[in-house]
């Protein structure tokens, strides 16, 4: 845990400078190849003063994931089931090459560090679980499907596997457009939904 007295000597803009460089160069060389002096480079200061804020990288990496924490699907109220689920598609898609980037450069790490892991969860995973879990959760309670129904626990595995999967698999990103194809295609007959 760092001071205060030494947070204090870093403005937010610069604190949140450092952050973007710690997410750009994870996304552009990958867990293993981000270093302090890269970061510091990037951004003109010394290494010194982002070890004196930030003792690790594993710390580091986990502060900016904090600082950076965007739920996408927090909000999503359309009235309908069905249009939560587009609505959730077009933003898993917003920006879904910078998210997959990042999500893959954490991957290997996050099976050797269990700190990193926890606060992946935390920051990326567990706010858009209970995000779609409410978005479900207002479908059940409108009477759009029944409580339990069997694909409600797979909806977030899918969109997200999507993202994950299509650049690997047909080398192009999965933005909005092609999420939303998938939730009319595959997520709404799934639920009984149109």
């Amino acid at each position: 845990m760092t001071s205060t007295s030494n947070r204090s000597k870093i403005t937010p803009e610069r604190e949140q400078e450092f952050y973007d460089a710690v997410l750009d160069q994870l996304r552009e060389c990958g867990y293993e190849a981000l270093t302090m002096e890269g970061v510091a480079a990037r951004t003109r200061c010394s290494k010194s003063t982002l070890y004196r804020q930030w003792k690790t990288k594993p710390q580091f990496v986990a502060a900016a994931l904090r600082a950076n924490r965007c739920v996408r699907f927090a909000g999503i109220d359309t009235g309908s089931l069905a249009g939560d689920l587009r609505e959730a598609a077009r933003a898993a898609g917003h920006e879904s090459d910078r998210d997959t980037m990042l999500v893959q450069a954490l991957s290997h790490a996050v099976l050797q560090d269990e700190d990193l892991r926890r606060v992946l969860r935390e920051t990326l995973v567990e706010p858009e679980l209970q995000a779609m879990a409410a978005i479900m959760r207002r479908g059940v309670e409108r009477g759009e499907i029944a409580e339990g129904h069997p694909a409600t626990e797979f909806v977030t595995v899918q969109l997200f596997g999507v993202v994950r999967a299509r650049p690997v698999l047909e080398g192009a990103h999965a933005d909005g457009d092609y999420l939303t194809r998938f939730v009319e295609a595959c997520v709404l007959p799934a639920l009984g939904l149109t």
